[in-house]
């Protein structure tokens, strides 16, 4: 009902609330179920578990909710740029005045959901290196216990134990029973592989089950059991699906069966083909041993003839006459330096004798003191009467006091 003076008026006027109301209304009764195709953009995921964004296509942009308990179990990552059919009902955001999709359900567009969800999982985890070459180990050649993580019921379990009993029938085996597929699959797969790591004797995991659809094989995909592949201690061999299936499990283990059985023959050689090796090390031993000691047998031969064998105190006499030249050599090369540096040292001696003044004293000759320093006296005009001299002899010394001074040349 609306207002008297609007009806008198003969003008029909809304409020914004009531207007939006009826909108809704509509909006929902005509576009209850309906699939929008668009591109993902300006994708949020808030805190509370709900994700926000826009679809769009060339020409318009369509506001889109999907809800956390719609959205909790959607196995690929919704992100700007990626093309989805999104299922739901069109409805209005009364505090925006905004019409927008809610959604129920989303589909990449082109692609499968878990394709994708595949695709998107594998470039995340190859980025983050759980693929490396460099962290995987080599399978032991011969392991002494296995560890098998299957369900117990399952065709690969039968081939596997057939085979190895086959090629190595008292080989250790321990299997870990789990579901390979359906919901908690995948945690009770890395639980096990945690579980055998605790464990110190085995040598060797196979991770394995039977072919099936990319859903039947779908718990090999999960992010949880890869992570305990990859942190696993016991080197791991995956062996999921037929040949032609892939799975993340088969990328980060550390080595791939293309099929249970293929994975059974990989991880140990037939007990025959071990015997039949050991006995050709056998061979190629004995054959080694064999040629080293007829080397030996020749070089102990030549040894024997060798003069030093036939006769040892020769080579010594040799020896001794040369070190007797040797010595008789040195003593000649010593005593001619000896000569001659002790006539070098008699020459200098005799230089330094002629240049001494003790040698010019022993002649007659005398030198005169001016106490007190003690100065050489060269002149008379330096010297008065009563002044004290000192005359130094070749031997011995005079103390005498000046009584006459004569002036050169009288």
């Amino acid at each position: 009902m609306f207002p008297a003076d609007q009806v008198a008026t003969g003008r029909l006027i809304y409020t914004v609330s009531r207007l939006t109301r009826e909108m809704k209304a509509v909006l929902e009764g005509t576009f209850t179920d309906v699939w929008v195709e668009g591109e993902v953009s300006n994708y949020t995921f808030h805190p509370s578990g709900h994700m926000y964004f826009d679809l769009k296509d060339a020409e318009a942009v369509l506001h889109c909710a999907f809800f956390k308990n719609a959205n909790q179990n959607i196995k690929f990552a919704i992100k700007d740029g990626l093309k989805v059919l999104c299922f739901g009902r069109v409805s209005i955001y009364d505090k925006r005045g905004q019409y927008q999709l809610y959604i129920d359900k989303v589909e990449p567009k082109g692609i499968g959901e878990l394709q994708l969800a595949f695709e998107q999982l594998k470039e995340r985890l190859q980025k983050e290196g759980l693929f490396d070459e460099a962290h995987k180990v080599p399978i032991p050649v011969f392991p002494a216990k296995i560890g098998i993580v299957t369900s117990p019921t399952g065709a690969a379990i039968r081939d596997i134990l057939h085979i190895l009993r086959r090629r190595f029938d008292d080989i250790g085996i321990l299997i870990y029973p789990v579901k390979v597929q359906g919901e908690g699959a995948a945690g009770e797969i890395a639980a096990a592989i945690e579980g055998l790591n605790r464990m110190s004797d085995i040598d060797v995991l196979i991770l394995t089950r039977g072919g099936g659809s990319l859903e039947d094989l779908w718990a090999f995909n999960e992010e949880a059991v890869a992570r305990a592949i990859y942190t696993s201690k016991i080197p791991v061999i995956s062996a999921v699906g037929h040949e032609v299936d892939y799975t993340i499990s088969d990328f980060v283990a550390d080595l791939r069966a293309p099929t249970p059985s293929a994975a059974a023959e990989l991880v140990i050689a037939r007990k025959e083909d071990f015997i039949g090796r050991v006995e050709d090390l056998l061979k190629d031993l004995r054959a080694s041993l064999d040629n080293s000691v007829s080397i030996f047998e020749s070089r102990m031969a030549d040894l024997l003839d060798s003069p030093a064998f036939k006769h040892p105190f020769e080579m010594i006499e040799r020896h001794e006459e040369r070190l007797d030249d040797l010595i008789r050599t040195c003593r000649k090369y010593f005593s001619h330096m000896i000569s001659i540096k002790a006539e070098r040292f008699n020459t200098v001696i005799g230089r330094l004798e002629a240049l001494s003044p003790l040698a010019i004293l022993k002649r007659g000759y005398s030198i005169t003191l001016q106490p007190p320093g003690g100065s050489v006296v060269r002149d008379a005009k330096g010297i008065k009467r009563g002044d004290m001299i000192e005359t130094k002899l070749y031997k011995g010394r005079l103390i005498s006091e000046v009584k006459e001074i004569t002036k050169e040349g009288v």
